[in-house]
Parts: structure tokens; C-alpha cells; sequence
């Protein structure tokens, strides 16, 4: 009994040791993108080439939480006209609108890594849930910093019209969004 108790003490005693370390996105390494429809004809694909944020991770209680800025103004289809029209009132209205954020909690850990997000996107001034599964997940020591690396890649989809985003949708335009997010950060 003694024994069997003092093993107990020992493993609660070593949970409340461990803490989640706290990571900062690098803005360098970090590209959401996106797929949509261009009425039925063609995919577009775009990025965003400005973001931020922090993600909260402890691998052996198997938790995390994420908090991502994305700036719509950035947003980059390889044509700088679109790119204007797109950051403009007909679509992200950023002057009005400003910053894109996915708030989330890691889930489904298997040997310490996340498999799933399961969040919130608040896009247009709307804010709805949306989950993304994640296809890869790595912690490596970074080379040049001597710090802990993270990076993973993710996917989720959505539609676009349910965040108000509803140009084109007269013209036949699907509202489905494919989102893939490629993100590297860097523990504090």
C-alpha cells in the first residue's frame, strides 16, 4: 500500500512540474492558404503573406492552445489587381474589418503530438467554428537559435459565405474554402 501510494504522490508530483512551453509563431515560416472556387471554370489559389501569434504546448499532458493573427490585407493570389480588389469592400474589407484570428485547443495527441485543432475563425466580423485536422506535426532543436522548433501542417475547410464573404456567389462562385496552413514557431 505504501508503495502503491507513494508511486501516486510521485506521478502527481511530476504533473504539476510540467509545464507547457510557449512558442512564438515565426512570421518568416508561417503561409496560410487557400483554395476557392472561380465559377466552376478554375481554382484560385492564394496565401497570406502576414501573420502572427502564439501557440501553448505541453506534450506529456497531451494539451495546447492556439491564437493566430492573419492580416487580409496581405493577402497574395500572384496578381497584384486581385490582390487590391481582394483586400478591398467587395471581399475582406479590411479598412473596416482588419485582422483575421483562429483561436484553438491542440487535440487528439498521439506520442506527444497534436492530430487535431479545434477552434474558432473570426474572419469578416464573424466569428464560427472551424477544425483542422493536422497531417504533420515535428519538434526539432533549431539549428542557429538553440531553441525548440515546432512546425506542422494543417487543413480544414469552410464556406465562405457564412463569414459574409459572398462575392461571386450570384455568379454561380461555390462557397467552399480548402485551408492549408504550413506554420514553424519558436520557443520563447
Amino acid at each position: 500500500m505504501k508503495k502503491l501510494l507513494f508511486v501516486l504522490l510521485a506521478g502527481i508530483a511530476s504533473a504539476a512540474l510540467a509545464a507547457p512551453v510557449s512558442y512564438q509563431i515565426d512570421p518568416t515560416h508561417t503561409f496560410p492558404s487557400f483554395e476557392a472556387d472561380h465559377m466552376g471554370v478554375s481554382v484560385w489559389r492564394g496565401k497570406f503573406n502576414s501573420s502572427s501569434g502564439k501557440v501553448s504546448l505541453d506534450k506529456a499532458a497531451g494539451y495546447g492552445m492556439v491564437d493566430i493573427s492573419i492580416d487580409p490585407a496581405s493577402v497574395d493570389f500572384g496578381h497584384d489587381v486581385l490582390n487590391k480588389w481582394a483586400a478591398g469592400p467587395e471581399l475582406f474589407d479590411v479598412a473596416k474589418f482588419g485582422a483575421a484570428r483562429y483561436k484553438g485547443k491542440l487535440t487528439g495527441f498521439k506520442e506527444g503530438a497534436p492530430t487535431q485543432l479545434q477552434g474558432e475563425l473570426t474572419l469578416h466580423g464573424v466569428t464560427r467554428p472551424v477544425n483542422l485536422q493536422i497531417k504533420s506535426f515535428k519538434c526539432i532543436p533549431h539549428p542557429m537559435l538553440k531553441r525548440e522548433m515546432c512546425g506542422a501542417d494543417a487543413y480544414g475547410s469552410f464556406k465562405r459565405d457564412e463569414f459574409g464573404l459572398t462575392a461571386g456567389k450570384e455568379y454561380g462562385f461555390k462557397m467552399d474554402v480548402d485551408l492549408r496552413i504550413q506554420v514553424e514557431a519558436v520557443a520563447d
